[in-house]
Parts: structure tokens; sequence; C-alpha cells
């Protein structure tokens, strides 16, 4: 329901109210008038009931906040001194969790039905659709539509505290976190055949799971969490992502891509991982080509937020 909508509601039952209640006075003093000469208790006791009715007639009827304007309103409040590296508080994510958690498909006017999450045989990468709700300089929110086999490359969200929430669907995540402690002297050993771009960098596997809805929103941070993430579409499904601080290439939050290739891959002087953690690791390197993603925008069509 739109702003005007809601707004002519409230004022026609505050309007409706008021004239109720102004007859409801007109006929207590009518019928104090004609019953002037009654016994005073009878006249305090019935006066005493009107007065309740009236009172109670006049209460306003309470604001009903959607689900979409409360996540609106907690994210302010959670990213209120957001910036590159800032993480809130452990008391502010876990209040920015639980209201993702209860949120659902309707509440942010989704459905698995809407043509973005049609299965595509035409093309060789399928479509992903954006629904931009909105974004500001502390924190952006937006919904990710992914038809089946739909995939989001592997990407970073640098100096961000990012939630995920899965609406519907299936979906498989694989993320990963940058090992920090490599020998700066370490040096790769590739053959360039395989390769045009031979910089790599070594990363930790954080998550590489499949996720149903509903489950619990998943959290990254700017240096744990799974910071650089993929998403592979099983079924049809719908992630709701809200970014704290959003992407900024003039603050250096910059969206890279990757590859990923297993740690057996390469030699590299001066690194050693246990056998046992070899599967655990990989090489991420930049991408630029992108050709296995398209992605198109379309208008957010759910309940709208009052931005204040």
């Amino acid at each position: 329901m739109g702003r005007a909508t809601l707004a002519n509601i409230k004022g026609k039952g505050f309007s409706e109210l008021a004239k109720e209640v102004k007859t409801i006075s007109e006929d207590t003093n009518k019928v104090s008038n004609t019953n002037k000469n009654r016994n005073t208790t009878s006249s305090d006791s019935s006066g005493k009931k009107n007065r309740r009715r009236t009172r109670k007639m006049m209460m306003p009827t309470a604001v009903v906040v959607s689900p979409v304007q409360r996540l609106y309103d907690t994210c302010k409040d959670v990213f209120a001194l957001s910036g590159t590296g800032i993480v809130p508080n452990r008391d502010k994510i876990e209040q920015l969790r639980a209201v993702l958690d209860k949120i659902l498909p309707e509440d942010v006017g989704v459905t698995p039905k809407m043509p973005f999450f049609k299965r595509q045989v035409t093309q060789p990468a399928p479509t992903i659709t954006y629904l931009h709700i909105l974004q500001c300089e502390k924190f952006s929110m937006g919904i990710f539509c992914l038809p089946p086999s739909g995939v989001i490359p592997l990407h970073n969200h640098p100096g961000m505290t990012v939630f995920s929430k899965l609406l519907f669907g299936t979906v498989h995540i694989k993320s990963y976190d940058w090992v920090v402690d490599v020998p700066p002297n370490a040096s790769v050993v590739v053959n360039p055949s395989q390769m045009q771009h031979p910089e790599v960098r070594l990363a930790e596997v954080k998550v590489d799971s499949y996720f149903t809805a509903p489950c619990n929103t998943s959290i990254l941070y700017p240096a744990d969490g799974g910071n650089m993430h993929c998403f592979t579409a099983v079924t049809a499904c719908a992630v709701l992502d809200v970014l704290g601080p959003p992407y900024s290439d003039p603050d250096g939050r910059h969206c890279t891509y990757y590859l990923d290739y297993p740690f057996t891959k390469f030699s590299v002087d001066g690194v050693t991982v246990p056998e046992e953690e070899k599967d655990k690791h990989a090489w991420l390197q930049e991408r630029e080509n992108l050709e296995d993603l398209v992605v198109d925008g379309a208008p957010y069509t759910g309940p709208e937020i009052v931005e204040n």
C-alpha cells in the first residue's frame, strides 16, 4: 500500500472517529438535560460511563509498521556509524539479524511466479535480475533474483559488512577469506600458457554448502565470514542483501571478481599447507572477463519505505 493511500485511510479514520465522538457528546448532553432532576448518584454513574466510552473511542489506532519499513529503520540504527572497515558491535549485528530472519518473500513483494525466476534455455548464461530497494551513504538494500542455474560469480565486499537472507529456493554458496600469513617473498610457479595473468593469492574456504529457505541469515565481515562469495541457484531463488557501507569506487569499495583454482594446481615456494587442509584452500585470481554474468535491473514493487 502506498504512502498516499495509507495517509488517506488514516485521515478518514480519524475524521470519522471525531464525528462519532462529537455525536456521542451531543447525545450525552441531551440525556443529561432531560434527566436533570434525577438523583445525583445515578447522574454521576451515567456521566462516568459516557466519559469512559468517549475516552475509549478517542484513542488513536496504532500505526502498523511493515516488515520492510522495520528493516530500514533497523539498518539506519545499526549502520549509523558505518564506514569502510567499521563493523557494528555484536548487539547491533544480532538486532539486524533478528529482523532479517523474520522477513518473508511477500514482505518485499517477491514471488517465485515472477518472470525473473523462469528457467532460461535459450541463453548461455541465465540472466540475474536485481531489484534495487534503496541506497544511502551508510547502507544499501536490494534483492537478487536468480533463475535455476543462475550464478553470481565469486566477488568481494571490501571493508563491508554484508547480510544475506535467502527468501525462497535452494542455493549453493561458496565463500573465501584471504590467508594473511603467507610469506611476503612467496612466489607462485606457473605455466604461462595456463593463465593470461598469473598473479594469484591464497585464500581459505569458509563456506561450501547448500542452503534452502527458510534458513538463518548469513553474515560476512570485512576480513572474516567469507568476504568473497559465489552464489549458484539450484532452484529459482531470491536473496535479500543488506550492505553496510555500500559499494563506492571513490571510497575504495570497488567490486572485484575472481576465478578460483585448487591449491594443488600451482607449486608455491615458501607456502605449505597440511595435506588434510589442501582442499580447504584455493588460489584466487582477479578476472575482468565477465561474459558469464548478465544482470538486469527491475523496479522494486514491494511495500514502500518512508525514509526519515
